[in-house]
């Protein structure tokens, strides 16, 4: 029982901190993708565009960036952890 507990609850192994990578991998490529959209979108359109949309725009890449620097800053702590 103490063996199945353990491999439930006990420490995970460097393999895991791949997880943290692909997370600020696919939220950094959504950054860029992102980035460049409303980049098109402001010099096709910057007639058309309120503030409202410029501040949206900006609480998005703001927040795409958060999620990217805390699963890369995560996948750093997680690394140098388990080293």
């Amino acid at each position: 029982m103490s063996n199945f507990l353990d491999s439930i609850t006990g420490p995970l192994n460097k393999k895991s901190c791949v997880y943290f990578y692909f997370w600020s991998l696919f939220f950094f490529i959504v950054l860029v993708i992102t980035f460049i959209t409303h980049i098109i979108i402001l010099f096709k359109d910057y007639k058309k565009l309120s503030g409202h949309h410029i501040l949206s725009a900006v609480v998005i890449l703001i927040n795409l960036f958060l999620a990217y620097f805390v699963n890369r800053l995560f996948l750093t702590m997680c690394n140098k952890s388990l080293a």
